[in-house]
């Protein structure tokens, strides 16, 4: 373990190390106490992606930022005899959102919404570098996992009108201006810190697309903690008036997902595939067999909700 740490820097004011098993993410990930009682997140990963987890960290000082709380970037470099990059990171302090959304008022859970909103909202407004316009959509990308969960075994019974859904509307996708994305925004990878504000962690998953992209994960890891997050992270975002294009495009989003979702999860055993399964199936019901582009938990809850708030 302590060659895997060799030429890390400031090694020697670390107190104790605490591996991460938490996460989809390759990278091992370590919870590191120094001996002036800071913690810091460390990232390691193989040498062959350097360039990639260059990029990563120069991403995430462009969002370091933006004044918002979240995991800052520390140091970036080279380890174990040159077989590993590694990446160091402020640690977060608090919950996980995920954990504690369900237990708190709806009143808060919508405001914690709006800021989680807010913050994306700042993310995607950074100026972007020409270098990193994306030369092609996802599309083509969409269309070809779509085929691979057509052709795999775990296919849910009915879901011929999602595929179809995604075929016929795959061009709604990816008419907004590209923007730098958190690639990864939901509840899970948020952190409910102690004076009740929200911190931003895990930015392995950033990507330069579409931003209606980065909703569709509210379907998929949000809904099942929270509705009134998930109407507060859309409405703050939008400023409260949502363009039909969004709901469009997410549909489309949502369809393929719920769907890929299960294929994706093949590689994580059984109990992933269940949960896919179980997503895919809520999907479909709260956008009615996707005979309509906007989810039943926002516009049939949203009134209900609303009301009871008020």
């Amino acid at each position: 373990m302590e060659k895997l740490f060799e030429g890390i820097k400031d090694i020697g004011d670390w107190k104790t190390v605490e591996k991460i098993s938490k996460g989809w993410s390759s990278d091992s990930k370590y919870l590191i106490h120094t001996k002036n009682n800071d913690r810091l997140l460390l990232r390691i990963s193989d040498i062959k992606q350097y360039d990639a987890k260059k990029k990563e960290y120069e991403i995430i000082q462009k969002y370091a930022k933006l004044g918002f709380h979240m995991s800052l970037p520390v140091d970036f470099g080279i380890c174990n005899s040159g077989q590993n990059t590694y990446m160091m990171l402020t640690w977060v302090e608090g919950s996980d959102l995920e954990e504690i959304l369900s237990n708190l008022p709806e009143r808060e859970q919508y405001r914690l919404g709006r800021e989680a909103g807010e913050i994306l909202k700042k993310i995607h407004s950074i100026r972007f570098d020409e270098k990193d316009i994306p030369t092609e959509t996802k599309k083509a990308k969409k269309l070809m996992q779509l085929s691979r969960y057509e052709e795999s075994q775990v296919r849910v019974t009915g879901d011929e009108t999602a595929i179809n859904y995604v075929k016929k509307n795959i061009d709604l996708i990816w008419r907004q201006k590209p923007v730098y994305m958190h690639g990864d925004f939901h509840p899970g990878n948020l952190i409910y810190m102690k004076d009740g504000a929200i911190g931003v962690i895990d930015f392995n998953r950033w990507e330069a697309g579409d931003p209606y992209e980065e909703f569709y994960k509210l379907e998929s890891f949000g809904i099942e903690h929270s509705i009134p997050y998930c109407i507060g992270q859309i409405d703050a975002y939008f400023n409260d008036i949502i363009p039909d294009e969004f709901w469009k495009a997410l549909a489309v989003y949502v369809a393929h997902a719920s769907l890929y979702s299960i294929k994706w999860a093949e590689k994580f055993g059984q109990n992933d595939v269940d949960a896919m399964t179980a997503r895919c199936w809520q999907a479909f019901d709260d956008y009615d067999n996707f005979q309509t582009y906007i989810p039943k938990w926002y516009a049939d809850r949203y009134q209900k909700w609303q009301m009871r708030i008020s």
